[in-house]
């Protein structure tokens, strides 16, 4: 069992390296996207109206596609993706790609046809002339909402059949499309460059998802019968209740951020974008890579196996998020300042940034656990669970956004969200001890915490005392602090775990000669 275990680790590590250097690409892309939109655009009303458009786009997305990838689709494809049965899973796949682009194609016309009373409804906080502007993005964006789905269900049978290359480079070139619209279309559509390049970002992805299953005989199939759809839809109603939920959640933050500034949902958005770089390169590129494995486990009864393998999946999420949460926090200023402090976002348009990636970096930990375990419920076939648990954590959101929002404004809407990833992960965490049983889990946990809390108040101690004796340019000085502070606590603390023998450190170090020796 231990030489089982050892064999086992490095092929989730490398399944999930993949699958983070994918997301590590696409993530850094959109960063480097927000700072041209920031350079060329600014924090303009028009990028507000973008941002919500954007969100709708994303919202429709996970309804549709996102959350079955996960939940249905992948552990159902997986049951065909031996030899003998892959005539049978394409069948599948092209069975369900025509079902979900007839659903997409109507939602499309909907929003079309309503994109104005849809717009006077979401963005309320909005001018009249605001509410216009935000209604032509709907209508502009909407059709990328089939070349996402498309490219998603092509997405969930590479993951089936652990073709894990083609994934991390649909990842990597969503964000191309805005990189080359809106330095080349700014001057002449202003902030409407944003939606040429999010059809432009989406056809890019297509293109590469469908390279990665074009030999797998795909045709249009309306034969609606097949049993495995039976199963794919009893798994994903639960899971389209708690997105449908979540949607209106996401949806609700918007409308509240309307009425806190024009420009709150660009600032929430650009702080978003940070977080979900630790989120993208760590938490889901460990669970996408765990998720087969786990589903597998289950369906052999190996239970053992299973608890070991999800365990390894939460401790090695903690070690790589709780650092980057605390660096998020302390080095905000900074962070911010760097990236998106230039051309036409001026330094209070910076300085409400790195206060909302604060907020948002307290929750960051406890979304990261979140994608482990409830994947691990999904790898039992149990939507269910994640599905009420998603439901209660959207209600401690909207109780705690309504009570903090006059107070606090935009920062009471983005604490509010910290406070449902944490509920949430409270949640989860009980469930699955009791469905799983005893992880050794939360003594690494443990010992992890403390390191960070020590690391996180000497990075602190050093950004204020060093931040008054450099006596350069705010960028330089900004560069420095990152690289002096960011860098030397991360060394520190990967230090000090090794120095407290957690097997993760280690891991780390063999990922590292293993990356040095190819």
């Amino acid at each position: 069992m231990a030489h089982e275990q050892t064999e086992a680790t490095p092929g989730l590590a490398h399944s999930a390296a993949l699958l983070a250097f994918g997301n590590v690409s696409s993530r850094g892309l959109g960063m480097v996207r927000d700072m041209v939109i920031a350079y060329f655009l600014g924090a303009s009303v028009g990028v507000a109206s973008f941002v919500l458009a954007n969100r709708l786009l994303r919202l429709l997305y996970d309804l549709l596609i996102g959350g079955m990838l996960s939940a249905a689709l992948v552990p159902v494809f997986g049951e065909y993706t031996s030899k003998e049965q892959q005539p049978e899973l394409w069948r599948l796949v092209s069975i369900v790609f025509t079902i979900l682009s007839l659903i997409v194609t109507a939602l499309i016309l909907l929003i079309e046809l309503f994109a104005v009373p849809l717009a006077r409804l979401l963005a309320s906080g909005q001018a009249p002339a605001q509410q216009l502007v935000t209604a032509h993005f709907f209508r502009l964006m909407a059709p990328a909402a089939l070349l996402l789905t498309a490219s998603g269900v092509f997405t969930a049978t590479l993951y089936a059949l652990k073709r894990f290359h083609y994934p991390a480079l649909i990842t990597a070139v969503y964000n191309l499309g805005i990189l080359i619209a809106v330095p080349l279309l700014a001057g002449k559509l202003d902030a409407f460059s944003l939606a040429v390049g999010v059809l432009t970002g989406a056809f890019f992805q297509l293109s590469i998802a469908y390279s990665g299953v074009r030999h797998g005989h795909l045709r249009l199939n309306f034969s609606w019968h097949h049993p495995a759809l039976r199963r794919i839809i009893f798994l994903y109603l639960p899971v389209a209740v708690s997105l449908l939920v979540g949607m209106g959640q996401g949806l609700f933050d918007g409308y509240l951020a309307t009425f806190t500034g024009d420009s709150s949902l660009v600032y929430m958005a650009n702080a978003t974008t940070l977080v979900q770089l630790p989120l993208g390169l760590i938490a889901m590129a460990v669970a996408n890579a765990a998720l087969p494995s786990l589903a597998g486990l289950h369906t052999a009864g190996e239970k053992a196996a299973y608890g070991d393998t999800l365990s390894r999946s939460v401790r090695f999420v903690l070690y790589l998020t709780l650092p980057a949460a605390m660096l998020l926090f302390v080095l905000a200023p900074q962070l911010i300042g760097l990236i998106y402090q230039h051309g036409r976002y001026v330094a209070k348009d910076a300085w409400q940034t790195a206060w909302a990636l604060r907020g948002y970096s307290l929750g960051l930990t406890f979304a990261a656990l979140d994608w482990q375990l409830n994947y691990a419920f999904y790898a039992q076939q149990d939507t269910h669970t994640p599905t009420i648990v998603g439901i209660i954590a959207v209600a401690v959101y909207v109780v705690i956004a309504l009570w903090l929002m006059k107070p606090l404004g935009m920062l009471g809407l983005v604490l509010a969200d910290s406070s449902k990833h944490f509920s949430h992960a409270l949640m989860m965490t009980y469930l699955t001890r009791r469905r799983v049983g005893h992880l050794p889990i939360w003594g690494a946990a443990g010992k992890m915490a403390a390191i960070t809390l020590l690391v996180g108040g000497a990075a602190w101690f050093g950004t204020v005392w060093l931040g008054g004796h450099l006596a350069v340019s705010r960028l330089v000085g900004d560069l420095l602090l990152l690289v002096t502070i960011g860098g030397g606590s991360a060394v520190i603390y990967f230090l000090l775990t090794l120095w407290a023998r957690l097997p993760e450190s280690r891991q780390i170090l063999r990922l590292a000669r293993h990356g040095a020796a190819h």
